[in-house]
């Protein structure tokens, strides 16, 4: 690794907590939907793979769209995984979160059902909520009338829809609340988890999910004008490249199990590694001359968790896959690090970009990668561009003693978070 870059200073969080306060909270369990595959196992196992999940849009005809590829779950039933009374009253993306919980509890071997009243809670993150559910009640309003519009509209398209939902299915009685942050609610979700584990809570189902991928959706991605509009999935999402020209959008993400380090040790879990450091900034307007500050969020995530630069073993990259942005990470990353000083890889380029799934999938991939000893690969992309000075692992499961993962999400409008997590 090369001499490291001197952190410059920086105003401390108002809500660290010294680890003599407070002992890291762990994950004891991990449920995924994902692009490249549905369940943690078969999802970990397509990206230590390199194979991705993106490919044209299958949900509706994007004939007429100029973006035409995405990440979408494959060989999802929701009918083989909830009961059948949830189905008239969920939309996609709560169907993938009640789906994700339920394996992160068992991974966890968890029964909410045992725990004492209100000692479990729900927070998750979304950007969109139940969107696709939305259109269809809205074209049935539009197009025969208010009598045809499904009661359960009233909440099926909410952003707190999936916390809701997965609470009330497993009894947890506990702190429920959704995070609206896109890309950086999936960290933010866990931290904010975080917070109720120090007020004595026992247990917090956390993390994110979306799905849009329906024309009404899809419209509101197109605006952004963020989307890559190759129709090669392999050159379509392309970060830290000099050929980046966008992303895509994948649906999904992931759920885990938080938990109390006392209360999980307690019970006998074996804990994937512990959240040991967070921080959350918010980038200045645009146009006011400010600097980004995803750096700033970096070390003071760093500095919560009592580590330097050095200590880190891999970072989990935004890789917003557009030049300005990509270049924005690599001079932040080259601050902390020094150029091409820490190993840095983007898993994501296998889902497309999951907006409040895709913090909460990395942090799933960097815990894996810790208990592994290996760093996913950024696929379909070279070494990073000149500009771009990172160490972008692109070979298949590139192998490493690894103690610390640096995960790094930036969210649309301004939101920056950053978590350290450690193995256990």
């Amino acid at each position: 690794m090369s001499t490291q870059t001197a952190v410059a200073p920086v105003p401390a969080p108002m809500d660290t907590v010294s680890a003599a306060a407070s002992a890291a909270p762990v994950i004891t369990g991990i449920g995924v939907a994902a692009p490249n595959g549905l369940g943690t196992e078969a999802w970990w196992g397509a990206v230590l793979r390199g194979e991705s999940g993106i490919r044209p849009l299958t949900r509706f005809d994007v004939a007429q769209y100029p973006a035409k590829l995405a990440g979408e779950v494959p060989g999802f039933d929701p009918a083989r995984h909830l009961p059948g009374r949830l189905l008239p009253q969920t939309d996609q993306v709560t169907r993938l979160a009640l789906t994700a919980a339920d394996e992160a509890l068992a991974d966890a071997g968890v029964d909410p059902a045992e725990l004492p009243d209100y000692a479990a809670g729900v927070i998750t993150a979304s950007s969109a909520g139940g969107y696709e559910f939305g259109q269809r009640e809205l074209q049935a309003l539009w197009s025969k009338g208010g009598q045809y519009v499904s009661a359960y509209q009233s909440f099926a398209w909410f952003y707190a829809v999936n916390s809701g939902q997965i609470s009330i299915k497993n009894g947890m009685r506990g702190p429920n609340s959704v995070l609206v942050s896109e890309q950086a609610g999936g960290l933010d979700a866990v931290a904010q988890a975080r917070r109720q584990l120090r007020k004595g809570i026992r247990l917090v189902v956390t993390g994110g999910m979306d799905s849009s991928l329906c024309p009404w959706g899809w419209a509101a991605h197109l605006a952004s004008g963020e989307l890559s509009t190759s129709e090669d999935p392999e050159r379509a999402y392309l970060p830290f490249s000099e050929e980046a020209g966008g992303h895509v959008v994948g649906e999904g993400g992931a759920l885990l199990v938080l938990e109390d380090a006392a209360a999980a040790r307690e019970r006998g879990a074996r804990p994937y590694g512990e959240v040991a450091g967070y921080a959350a900034t918010f980038d200045p307007p645009p146009g006011s001359g400010g600097a980004p500050r995803l750096r700033d969020a970096a070390a003071l995530a760093l500095r919560e968790a009592g580590l330097a630069p050095a200590d880190v073993d891999v970072v989990f990259a935004d890789a917003a896959g557009r030049r300005e942005a990509d270049r924005a990470e690599a001079e932040a990353l080259t601050e902390l690090f020094g150029a091409y000083g820490v190993p840095v890889t983007a898993p994501k380029t296998m889902t497309g970009r999951l907006a409040a799934g895709g913090a909460s999938l990395d942090l799933a991939a960097a815990l894996l990668s810790l208990r592994d000893g290996v760093i996913p690969p950024t696929v379909h992309t070279g070494p990073a561009a000149a500009d771009c000075p990172v160490d972008l692992v692109t070979e298949v499961r590139r192998p490493g003693r690894l103690r610390t993962a640096l995960v790094l999400a930036r969210g649309r409008g301004g939101f920056n978070a950053a978590m350290v997590v450690r193995g256990r």
